[in-house]
């Protein structure tokens, strides 16, 4: 408030800035130990799985195979539709394969 006094109201917006940059230093440090703390006094907690993506390859096959199914069908019947599903069939086939390489 002094300083405030001192520079008058033309220095007020650098003042204010400047005080505010100092009050994010010094929260951002206050967090940073607080957080280290916790982490210090933190029992070590389960071991988390990573997400399996396999039922969204489920999922987009079944949400790509009805379009496809009707577009084979009308343009090339059977082996369209057969063609198609093939496909279908061959890439969950191999994400199934490459998922076992994986474990």
């Amino acid at each position: 408030m002094a300083a405030r006094r001192d520079l008058g109201p033309e220095y007020e917006d650098a003042l204010v800035d400047s005080f505010l940059d100092k009050l994010d230093v010094e929260i951002a440090a206050r967090i940073r130990n607080e957080v280290a703390a916790q982490l210090r006094h933190q029992p070590p907690g389960p071991v988390v799985k990573q997400r399996d993506g396999a039922v969204g390859v489920a999922m987009g096959s079944l949400a790509l195979g009805i379009p496809l199914t009707g577009i084979a069908v009308g343009n090339a019947n059977l082996p369209g539709l057969l063609l198609s599903w093939g496909g279908i069939i061959a890439v969950n086939f191999a994400y199934a394969i490459s998922r076992r390489s994986q474990r």
